[in-house]
Protein backbone atom coordinates (compact mmCIF):
# COMPACT_ATOMS: atom_id res chain seq x y z
CA UNK A 1 0.00 0.00 0.00
CA UNK A 2 2.94 2.45 0.97
CA UNK A 3 4.62 1.67 -2.42
CA UNK A 4 1.38 2.15 -4.52
CA UNK A 5 0.61 5.69 -2.85
CA UNK A 6 4.49 6.43 -3.25
CA UNK A 7 4.53 5.53 -7.01
CA UNK A 8 1.81 7.85 -7.23
CA UNK A 9 3.21 10.73 -5.66
CA UNK A 10 6.59 9.83 -7.01
CA UNK A 11 6.32 8.57 -10.85
CA UNK A 12 5.24 10.51 -14.13
CA UNK A 13 2.95 8.14 -16.20
CA UNK A 14 4.73 8.64 -19.56
CA UNK A 15 1.36 8.46 -21.54
CA UNK A 16 -0.12 11.38 -20.20
CA UNK A 17 0.65 14.99 -22.07
CA UNK A 18 3.16 17.28 -21.06
CA UNK A 19 2.60 20.93 -21.11
CA UNK A 20 4.60 23.37 -21.05
CA UNK A 21 4.00 26.65 -18.30
CA UNK A 22 5.61 29.19 -20.04
CA UNK A 23 3.65 27.90 -23.74
CA UNK A 24 0.37 27.98 -21.71
CA UNK A 25 0.85 31.44 -19.77
CA UNK A 26 1.94 32.82 -23.30
CA UNK A 27 -1.54 31.48 -24.59
CA UNK A 28 -3.20 33.09 -21.49
CA UNK A 29 -1.73 36.68 -21.98
CA UNK A 30 -2.50 36.53 -25.81
CA UNK A 31 -6.33 35.86 -24.81
CA UNK A 32 -6.12 39.20 -22.46
CA UNK A 33 -4.54 41.20 -25.03
CA UNK A 34 -6.95 40.50 -27.54
CA UNK A 35 -9.71 40.73 -24.65
CA UNK A 36 -8.57 44.30 -23.82
CA UNK A 37 -7.88 45.00 -28.19
CA UNK A 38 -12.16 44.01 -28.42
CA UNK A 39 -12.81 45.91 -25.46
CA UNK A 40 -10.87 49.06 -26.93
CA UNK A 41 -11.94 48.29 -30.43
CA UNK A 42 -15.95 47.66 -30.37
CA UNK A 43 -17.05 51.26 -28.44
CA UNK A 44 -14.96 52.91 -31.43
CA UNK A 45 -16.61 51.14 -34.12
CA UNK A 46 -20.36 51.67 -32.54
CA UNK A 47 -19.42 55.51 -32.74
CA UNK A 48 -18.68 55.43 -35.94
CA UNK A 49 -21.08 53.37 -37.16
CA UNK A 50 -23.42 55.87 -34.69
CA UNK A 51 -21.56 58.67 -36.84
CA UNK A 52 -22.28 56.84 -40.32
CA UNK A 53 -25.50 55.58 -39.43
CA UNK A 54 -27.75 59.23 -41.29
CA UNK A 55 -25.09 58.91 -44.06
CA UNK A 56 -25.40 55.49 -44.88
CA UNK A 57 -29.70 55.65 -44.39
CA UNK A 58 -30.05 58.57 -46.89
CA UNK A 59 -27.74 56.46 -49.29
CA UNK A 60 -29.73 53.45 -48.71
CA UNK A 61 -33.03 55.47 -49.27
CA UNK A 62 -32.13 58.46 -51.93
CA UNK A 63 -29.65 56.42 -54.02
CA UNK A 64 -29.89 52.24 -53.73
CA UNK A 65 -33.35 52.19 -53.68
CA UNK A 66 -33.99 54.16 -56.33
CA UNK A 67 -31.63 52.26 -58.70
CA UNK A 68 -33.44 48.90 -57.41
CA UNK A 69 -36.18 50.11 -58.14
CA UNK A 70 -35.67 51.90 -61.72
CA UNK A 71 -34.40 47.82 -62.03
CA UNK A 72 -37.63 46.46 -61.61
CA UNK A 73 -39.55 48.82 -63.49
CA UNK A 74 -37.51 48.23 -66.88
CA UNK A 75 -38.89 44.74 -66.52
CA UNK A 76 -42.70 45.71 -66.28
CA UNK A 77 -44.85 48.14 -68.11
CA UNK A 78 -45.66 50.14 -65.79
CA UNK A 79 -47.41 53.24 -66.20
CA UNK A 80 -49.78 55.06 -63.51
CA UNK A 81 -52.22 56.29 -65.22
CA UNK A 82 -52.65 52.81 -67.02
CA UNK A 83 -52.78 49.92 -64.66
CA UNK A 84 -52.58 47.11 -64.18
CA UNK A 85 -48.25 46.96 -63.97
CA UNK A 86 -47.36 43.36 -65.54
CA UNK A 87 -44.10 42.03 -66.36
CA UNK A 88 -43.00 42.00 -69.73
CA UNK A 89 -39.48 40.53 -69.56
CA UNK A 90 -36.86 42.72 -72.09
CA UNK A 91 -39.40 43.92 -74.45
CA UNK A 92 -38.45 47.26 -73.09
CA UNK A 93 -34.97 46.81 -73.84
CA UNK A 94 -35.86 45.48 -77.68
CA UNK A 95 -38.00 48.34 -78.42
CA UNK A 96 -34.63 50.29 -77.13
CA UNK A 97 -32.93 48.92 -80.27
CA UNK A 98 -35.01 50.09 -82.79
CA UNK A 99 -36.10 53.68 -81.07
CA UNK A 100 -34.78 56.22 -83.47
CA UNK A 101 -35.72 59.05 -80.93
CA UNK A 102 -32.91 57.08 -78.23
CA UNK A 103 -30.49 56.09 -80.83
CA UNK A 104 -29.98 59.76 -81.25
CA UNK A 105 -29.96 60.80 -78.13
CA UNK A 106 -27.17 58.33 -77.26
CA UNK A 107 -25.30 59.81 -79.93
CA UNK A 108 -25.85 63.51 -78.51
CA UNK A 109 -25.37 62.50 -75.54
CA UNK A 110 -21.40 61.61 -76.37
CA UNK A 111 -21.05 64.19 -79.17
CA UNK A 112 -21.27 66.31 -75.51
CA UNK A 113 -19.45 64.12 -73.18
CA UNK A 114 -16.34 64.23 -75.68
CA UNK A 115 -16.49 67.75 -76.38
CA UNK A 116 -16.41 68.61 -72.62
CA UNK A 117 -14.24 66.47 -71.78
CA UNK A 118 -11.61 67.07 -74.08
CA UNK A 119 -12.47 71.58 -74.00
CA UNK A 120 -12.68 71.66 -70.58
CA UNK A 121 -9.28 69.86 -70.05
CA UNK A 122 -7.17 71.21 -72.27
CA UNK A 123 -8.76 75.04 -71.77
CA UNK A 124 -8.60 74.06 -67.96
CA UNK A 125 -4.80 73.20 -68.21
CA UNK A 126 -3.87 76.39 -70.11
CA UNK A 127 -5.95 78.46 -67.87
CA UNK A 128 -4.05 77.12 -65.07
CA UNK A 129 -0.79 77.63 -66.04
CA UNK A 130 -1.49 81.06 -66.78
CA UNK A 131 -2.84 81.65 -63.14
CA UNK A 132 0.33 79.56 -61.42
CA UNK A 133 1.61 82.65 -59.79
CA UNK A 134 1.60 83.74 -56.50
CA UNK A 135 0.11 87.21 -56.89
CA UNK A 136 -3.08 89.05 -55.14
CA UNK A 137 -3.92 89.83 -58.85
CA UNK A 138 -3.72 85.97 -59.86
CA UNK A 139 -5.78 84.86 -56.75
CA UNK A 140 -8.27 87.19 -57.66
CA UNK A 141 -9.00 85.54 -60.98
CA UNK A 142 -8.95 82.16 -60.38
CA UNK A 143 -11.98 82.60 -57.67
CA UNK A 144 -13.75 84.40 -60.80
CA UNK A 145 -13.05 81.45 -63.26
CA UNK A 146 -14.48 78.94 -60.15
CA UNK A 147 -17.50 81.09 -59.84
CA UNK A 148 -19.55 79.29 -62.65
CA UNK A 149 -19.27 76.29 -61.04
CA UNK A 150 -21.10 77.29 -58.43
CA UNK A 151 -23.98 78.53 -60.19
CA UNK A 152 -27.05 76.59 -60.71
CA UNK A 153 -27.08 74.84 -64.44
CA UNK A 154 -30.45 76.68 -65.01
CA UNK A 155 -28.88 80.38 -64.41
CA UNK A 156 -26.12 79.37 -66.12
CA UNK A 157 -29.22 78.62 -69.27
CA UNK A 158 -30.72 81.61 -68.54
CA UNK A 159 -27.92 83.77 -68.79
CA UNK A 160 -26.11 81.82 -72.14
CA UNK A 161 -29.88 81.73 -73.66
CA UNK A 162 -30.00 85.68 -73.47
CA UNK A 163 -26.61 86.04 -75.63
CA UNK A 164 -27.06 83.11 -77.98
CA UNK A 165 -30.45 83.68 -79.37
CA UNK A 166 -31.26 85.05 -83.00
CA UNK A 167 -31.72 88.87 -81.06
CA UNK A 168 -29.21 88.29 -78.46
CA UNK A 169 -25.99 89.84 -77.54
CA UNK A 170 -23.66 88.16 -79.91
CA UNK A 171 -25.60 88.66 -82.77
CA UNK A 172 -26.19 91.85 -81.80
CA UNK A 173 -22.54 92.60 -81.60
CA UNK A 174 -21.75 90.08 -84.79
CA UNK A 175 -24.18 92.66 -86.74
CA UNK A 176 -22.40 95.96 -85.05
CA UNK A 177 -19.55 94.63 -86.44
CA UNK A 178 -21.13 94.42 -90.17
CA UNK A 179 -21.81 90.63 -90.04
CA UNK A 180 -25.51 90.49 -91.79
CA UNK A 181 -27.04 87.22 -91.27
CA UNK A 182 -24.97 85.71 -87.58
CA UNK A 183 -25.46 82.16 -87.19
CA UNK A 184 -28.69 80.70 -84.95
CA UNK A 185 -26.33 79.71 -82.54
CA UNK A 186 -29.72 77.45 -80.92
CA UNK A 187 -32.27 77.59 -84.20
CA UNK A 188 -29.86 76.25 -86.03
CA UNK A 189 -30.29 72.33 -86.03
CA UNK A 190 -26.61 72.17 -87.14
CA UNK A 191 -25.48 74.20 -84.43
CA UNK A 192 -27.50 73.65 -81.78
CA UNK A 193 -26.14 70.71 -80.04
CA UNK A 194 -22.69 72.45 -80.06
CA UNK A 195 -23.74 75.64 -78.71
CA UNK A 196 -25.17 73.06 -75.45
CA UNK A 197 -21.62 71.40 -75.51
CA UNK A 198 -19.60 74.62 -75.15
CA UNK A 199 -22.82 76.15 -72.17
CA UNK A 200 -21.42 72.98 -70.09
CA UNK A 201 -17.82 73.58 -70.97
CA UNK A 202 -17.68 76.83 -69.82
CA UNK A 203 -19.13 75.95 -66.46
CA UNK A 204 -16.97 73.04 -65.85
CA UNK A 205 -13.44 75.17 -67.22
CA UNK A 206 -13.55 76.86 -63.47
CA UNK A 207 -13.50 73.15 -61.83
CA UNK A 208 -10.53 72.09 -64.05
CA UNK A 209 -8.68 74.80 -63.71
CA UNK A 210 -8.99 74.56 -59.87
CA UNK A 211 -7.56 71.03 -60.07
CA UNK A 212 -4.95 71.24 -61.84
CA UNK A 213 -3.65 74.34 -60.57
CA UNK A 214 -3.58 72.13 -56.99
CA UNK A 215 -1.20 69.25 -59.33
CA UNK A 216 1.27 72.58 -60.54
CA UNK A 217 1.39 73.61 -57.20
CA UNK A 218 2.48 70.09 -56.35
CA UNK A 219 5.38 69.99 -58.64
CA UNK A 220 8.58 70.08 -57.16
CA UNK A 221 10.11 73.48 -57.86
CA UNK A 222 13.62 71.17 -57.80
CA UNK A 223 12.91 69.28 -60.27
CA UNK A 224 12.15 71.86 -62.84
CA UNK A 225 15.38 73.94 -61.64
CA UNK A 226 17.40 70.47 -62.62
CA UNK A 227 15.28 69.93 -66.30
CA UNK A 228 16.43 73.53 -66.81
CA UNK A 229 20.04 73.33 -65.89
CA UNK A 230 20.22 70.16 -67.93
CA UNK A 231 19.75 72.59 -71.35
CA UNK A 232 15.69 72.01 -71.05
CA UNK A 233 13.13 74.13 -72.46
CA UNK A 234 9.76 75.01 -71.52
CA UNK A 235 7.83 72.93 -73.96
CA UNK A 236 10.38 69.71 -72.72
CA UNK A 237 10.28 70.58 -68.98
CA UNK A 238 6.41 70.61 -68.94
CA UNK A 239 6.65 67.56 -71.23
CA UNK A 240 9.00 65.28 -69.02
CA UNK A 241 8.55 67.30 -65.86
CA UNK A 242 5.42 69.03 -65.56
CA UNK A 243 2.88 66.81 -67.54
CA UNK A 244 3.04 63.19 -65.52
CA UNK A 245 2.99 64.43 -62.27
CA UNK A 246 -0.22 66.05 -63.08
CA UNK A 247 -1.77 62.76 -63.93
CA UNK A 248 -3.95 62.27 -60.82
CA UNK A 249 -5.17 65.63 -61.82
CA UNK A 250 -6.01 64.66 -65.37
CA UNK A 251 -8.01 61.31 -63.90
CA UNK A 252 -9.68 63.74 -61.69
CA UNK A 253 -11.05 66.37 -64.46
CA UNK A 254 -11.73 63.79 -67.17
CA UNK A 255 -13.81 61.31 -65.05
CA UNK A 256 -15.86 63.93 -63.76
CA UNK A 257 -16.36 65.66 -67.41
CA UNK A 258 -17.49 62.14 -68.74
CA UNK A 259 -20.20 62.11 -65.66
CA UNK A 260 -21.19 65.64 -66.45
CA UNK A 261 -21.33 65.36 -70.16
CA UNK A 262 -23.31 62.31 -69.66
CA UNK A 263 -25.74 63.26 -67.32
CA UNK A 264 -26.30 66.89 -69.29
CA UNK A 265 -30.17 67.86 -68.85
CA UNK A 266 -30.96 70.90 -67.26
CA UNK A 267 -29.35 73.29 -70.33
CA UNK A 268 -31.43 71.20 -72.93
CA UNK A 269 -34.24 71.61 -70.94
CA UNK A 270 -34.01 74.91 -70.28
CA UNK A 271 -32.59 76.49 -73.54
CA UNK A 272 -33.35 74.32 -76.61
CA UNK A 273 -36.18 71.75 -75.26
CA UNK A 274 -34.40 68.92 -77.34
CA UNK A 275 -35.09 71.23 -80.15
CA UNK A 276 -35.18 72.91 -83.01
CA UNK A 277 -36.43 69.98 -85.13
CA UNK A 278 -36.81 66.80 -83.39
CA UNK A 279 -34.32 65.66 -80.88
CA UNK A 280 -31.29 67.63 -82.43
CA UNK A 281 -30.19 68.20 -79.02
CA UNK A 282 -31.94 65.35 -77.00
CA UNK A 283 -29.29 63.49 -74.51
CA UNK A 284 -30.41 60.67 -72.81
CA UNK A 285 -31.30 62.39 -69.35
CA UNK A 286 -33.67 64.70 -71.38
CA UNK A 287 -35.22 61.39 -73.20
CA UNK A 288 -35.66 59.37 -69.70
CA UNK A 289 -37.27 62.56 -68.08
CA UNK A 290 -39.52 63.38 -71.30
CA UNK A 291 -40.36 59.64 -71.60
CA UNK A 292 -41.65 58.97 -67.77
CA UNK A 293 -43.29 62.49 -66.83
CA UNK A 294 -44.43 63.04 -69.94
CA UNK A 295 -45.34 60.19 -71.55
CA UNK A 296 -45.97 58.34 -68.23
CA UNK A 297 -43.94 55.26 -69.68
CA UNK A 298 -42.01 54.60 -66.45
CA UNK A 299 -41.39 51.27 -67.78
CA UNK A 300 -39.83 52.15 -70.96
CA UNK A 301 -37.83 55.25 -69.09
CA UNK A 302 -36.55 52.82 -66.82
CA UNK A 303 -35.05 50.76 -68.93
CA UNK A 304 -33.46 53.76 -71.01
CA UNK A 305 -32.18 55.20 -67.08
CA UNK A 306 -30.92 51.58 -66.55
CA UNK A 307 -29.13 51.55 -70.06
CA UNK A 308 -27.62 55.28 -69.23
CA UNK A 309 -25.95 54.01 -65.64
CA UNK A 310 -24.54 50.68 -67.55
CA UNK A 311 -23.47 53.32 -70.08
CA UNK A 312 -21.85 56.02 -67.55
CA UNK A 313 -20.62 53.16 -64.94
CA UNK A 314 -18.63 51.04 -67.95
CA UNK A 315 -17.14 54.21 -69.49
CA UNK A 316 -16.17 55.78 -66.29
CA UNK A 317 -14.48 52.76 -65.08
CA UNK A 318 -12.68 52.21 -68.45
CA UNK A 319 -11.14 55.70 -68.22
CA UNK A 320 -10.29 55.50 -64.31
CA UNK A 321 -8.31 52.45 -65.01
CA UNK A 322 -6.36 53.53 -68.06
CA UNK A 323 -5.37 56.90 -66.52
CA UNK A 324 -4.68 55.24 -62.98
CA UNK A 325 -2.61 53.14 -64.93
CA UNK A 326 -0.51 55.86 -66.32
CA UNK A 327 -0.24 57.67 -62.94
CA UNK A 328 1.57 54.36 -61.84
CA UNK A 329 4.09 53.76 -64.95
CA UNK A 330 4.95 57.67 -64.88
Amino acid sequence: MTEIQHGTRGEVDPAAPRQSPSHGGSRQRGAAIRRRASARIWPKLGRFGLFALPGLVAYVVFVLIPIGMTGYYSFTNRNPFNPPTKWVGLRNYGDLLGDQEFRQALVNTVIIAVIVTVFANVGGLLIAMLLDRPTKLYVALRGIFFTPVVLSAVVISVIWQAVLTDDGLLNSLLRGLGVDHPPGWLSDPDLALYSIAWIITWQMLGFCVVVYLAGLQGVPRELQEAASIDGAGRLARFRNVTWPMLAPALTINTVMLLITGFKAYDQIQVITNGGPGTGTTSTMAFQVVQTAFNGNHIGYSSAMAAVMLVLVATVSVIVLRLLQRREVTQ
